[in-house]
């Protein structure tokens, strides 16, 4: 598989779209994913209230891979539960995992199925899972 074969239209679009980068100012969940192998470094700020993603942005800098998936995880998690989150993330990692290959059981993902074949392209896989993992991590401290 070619890297240009990766970069489709939805991840490119994404990649260059500002409207999920920015600060939060009232943002009660904050957490930081970086990605030392590669350089993507994100911060991901969460309103979370009664158990709701009532938003979220983040900022940061990195490949179109790692801006793309980040943007598209915050157009799913916003206005969920908390719950509904964390099963977006884990059904995410589990698609690039390839444990979960059906396509009516990736339907929840929307968009960010584009990114099912990344497992294809190993040195990719980190920047493509980079937010998911720090979404979850986010939720963890916060619920801690």
């Amino acid at each position: 598989m070619s890297l240009e074969s990766i970069y489709t239209d939805i991840i490119l679009e994404n990649s260059r779209s500002d409207h999920n980068r920015k600060h939060l100012d009232c943002a009660n969940c904050i957490e930081r994913g970086h990605n030392p192998s590669c350089g993507d470094d994100i911060v991901i700020e969460l309103i979370i209230k009664d158990g709701t993603v009532v938003d979220a942005a983040f900022t940061g800098s990195g490949c179109a891979i790692s801006q793309a998936s980040t943007s598209m995880m915050i157009d799913l998690i916003r206005s969920k539960s908390v719950d509904e989150a964390k099963v977006l993330a884990d059904t995410f990692l589990a698609m690039i995992k390839k444990i979960i290959e059906e396509e009516s059981d990736l339907e929840i993902l929307e968009d960010a199925i584009a990114f099912k074949n990344i497992s294809n392209m190993p040195a990719r896989v980190k920047c493509a899972v980079l937010a998911w993992h720090t979404l979850k991590e986010a939720i963890k401290r916060k619920q801690a």
